[in-house]
């Protein structure tokens, strides 16, 4: 483990703005016929609350599949670190445990970026969300 470079925090919020962009660019594109319908910054006030599940959804379908994948979402790709099985640092992490790192995230972002918060304090930067998943973010050179 000692050739091994932890994901800065910043390079973290980094991937999770970009993340959240495509996220929320999906849900548009889904949405859009209905979206332009709406007038007032109520009626998407509503119509957001109202789609809000399929936000938590398709966000944690995204995850899921690229932390899958390769360990990597498209917001990790472009800042260069990757999610990581924490005992093996050379694998991803399986399907599964992709899948529970996705569920616990969005409860997390749901709950005031509640998970996020332990980053601050692990000498590994790793979230709530990456430590009940057994993984680690890592630098990729």
């Amino acid at each position: 483990m000692e050739n091994i470079k932890f994901a800065s925090i910043t390079k973290r919020g980094i991937a999770f703005f970009i993340d959240d962009l495509i996220t929320s660019l999906l849900f548009i594109i889904i949405f859009y016929d209905q979206i332009i319908t709406l007038t007032t910054p109520e009626s998407m006030s509503v119509f957001v609350m109202q789609y809000s599940w399929v936000v938590f959804v398709l966000k944690i379908i995204y995850h899921t599949f690229f932390i899958g994948l390769n360990g990597a979402t498209v917001g990790k790709y472009f800042v260069k670190i990757k999610a990581v099985d924490e005992n093996n640092p050379t694998q991803t992490i399986s399907w599964s445990r992709a899948f529970i790192r996705a569920v616990v995230r969005e409860i997390g972002e749901m709950l005031f970026y509640i998970t996020f918060i332990f980053a601050f304090s692990s000498p590994k930067n790793q979230t709530l969300h990456d430590k009940i998943s057994k993984c680690i973010v890592v630098d990729v050179r």
